[in-house]
């Protein structure tokens, strides 16, 4: 009987947990993704609203586009966003899947992400604005009509680490050289209107009106139709250094134009009708963009900052400070997609491919509408609070992270509490003795006696005994 106790008691003993498995707290844990001046919630893919609606065929192939330069990178570097590499597991993935129809394409990133609700801090929406490719007319050379020359990069523009042919950021500051050592900012919008880099054989093409430049400017790109029917395409290049001020504000802040009945359009058509207020509200805006010329095909689309063509009502322009071009967000929210004053639905999957230096934020985005006309009065309307759900990487996934982190350790049982009782506040009451009548002073106010300093001169025993030690060292060493 006793032997059979012992041999059921060893398999128990030697089997128990803290013997084979590590203590919970003695987990490396793996912290969830900090996303600056942001703040994200998980949610369900069944808690995105509209997410089994979308076509996610189109961002599926959107997505893919932006694999190329993902996986084309040699070895991933150091990445100091949130994101960081996590998006070449599923690019891979991506690339070597079979997929021909939206079920498909959403079971994709159903099993390749997980969905986050994100925004910037103490807000509930993100914010979205629209942006496309103008269609201008210009000429090769200079006419009577194209008059307004656009500039390429100038050799004597300088940033402060990069060299001259290098892709330049398109925000901080921007130098021009005096002499072999001077630094000073280069010129403004005003200045180069005047004439400031002028016969340096800058000339890309020539506009019909500033406005037209200003607005090529703002987007970042542009078709240029020339006098013999044929195209050329403008990309941003650079910038001279000055933040971008948005000439709409100044309108809405004058009273010129009600923040209702913004829209590209209305600037344009108040420009157009005040040639010398559109000069001054210009030169406001201190920021002048120089580009460079990009072949162009019939049905090119515009180049992102990702160096992939944009995919109209699929692609987003986002902080690139934050983000990581080729990151998926589902946008949901109701949008001036129709009319000015309509109200349409917009639940869509999109892709960053691109960014802009008025995108600032983790919720904030420009939606890509097309080239020409039409997608700019689409585009020129947008400026609406929306919701943001980031397609997170499983590999970052919160909630499987927040399974490592270590918990507090447990309260003490009742039976231990008991053992070693803590004195409260209502214990300390009841040990005072009760006040007087009239004594306002309380407990606290009792005096804590202080141990007594210790002697500065030390007993005449200690002194006779150290001049003793001292004098017979002296004299052996020295004498």
């Amino acid at each position: 009987m006793v032997a059979a106790t012992v041999a059921d008691a060893a398999p128990r003993h030697h089997g128990a947990k803290h013997h084979h498995q590590p203590h919970k707290r003695h987990v490396k844990p793996i912290w969830p993704i900090e996303i600056p001046g942001g703040q994200y919630a998980p949610v369900s893919w069944d808690q995105v609203p509209g997410w089994a609606a979308d076509d996610q065929l189109a961002a599926f192939k959107t997505f893919r586009d932006s694999c190329r330069p993902i996986l084309a990178r040699p070895q991933p570097g150091a990445d100091s966003k949130p994101i960081g590499s996590s998006l070449i597991e599923p690019c891979r993935a991506a690339r070597a899947a079979d997929v021909t129809s939206a079920e498909q394409a959403r079971r994709f990133f159903e099993h390749h992400f997980v969905p986050l609700q994100i925004s910037r801090v103490g807000e509930d929406s993100g914010f979205v604005t629209g942006y496309y490719e103008p269609v201008v007319e210009g000429s090769r050379v200079r006419t009577d009509i194209y008059n307004v020359p656009v500039y390429r990069r100038p050799s004597n523009l300088f940033v402060r680490g990069y060299g001259q042919t290098a892709s330049l950021p398109n925000g901080g500051p921007v130098y021009r050289k005096i002499g072999r050592r001077k630094l000073v900012p280069y010129y403004d919008r005003a200045e180069i209107e005047d004439g400031a880099v002028a016969g340096r054989g800058l000339e890309i093409c020539w506009l019909k009106s500033e406005t037209d430049l200003l607005f090529s400017q703002i987007q970042g790109s542009a078709r240029v139709k020339l006098e013999d029917g044929s195209f050329i395409r403008i990309n941003y290049d650079a910038h001279n250094g000055y933040p971008y001020t948005p000439v709409g504000r100044i309108l809405i802040d004058r009273g010129i134009i009600p923040k209702e009945q913004m829209s590209m359009q209305r600037i344009r058509d108040w420009m157009e009708a005040n040639p010398e207020g559109a000069k001054e509200l210009r030169r406001a805006n201190r920021s002048y963009v120089f580009f460079r010329e990009v072949k162009l095909k019939d049905d090119d689309e515009a180049i992102g900052a990702q160096g992939v063509p944009l995919t109209p009502g699929r692609s987003i322009a986002v902080d690139k400070a934050l983000h990581v071009y080729g990151t998926p967000f589902f946008i949901t929210g109701e949008l001036p997609v129709a009319a000015v004053d309509s109200k349409t639905e917009f639940r869509r999957l999109m892709v960053a491919q691109d960014t802009g230096s008025a995108i600032v934020g983790p919720a904030r985005a420009d939606l890509y509408f097309g080239a020409g006309a039409e997608a700019g009065a689409v585009a020129g309307r947008m400026r609406h609070p929306i919701r943001f759900v980031m397609l997170l990487p499983n590999s970052l996934d919160p909630l499987a992270r927040g399974r490592t982190m270590p918990l507090p350790d447990p309260r003490p049982s009742a039976k231990i509490a008991k053992q070693f009782p803590q004195a409260g506040t209502k214990d300390v009451a009841a040990s005072q003795p009760p006040a007087k009548p009239g004594d306002t002073t309380g407990v606290t106010a009792q005096a804590v006696p202080t141990p007594q300093a210790r002697p500065d001169v030390a007993p005449a025993a200690a002194k006779r005994k150290y001049r003793r030690h001292h004098w017979r060292y002296h004299h052996r060493h020295v004498h």
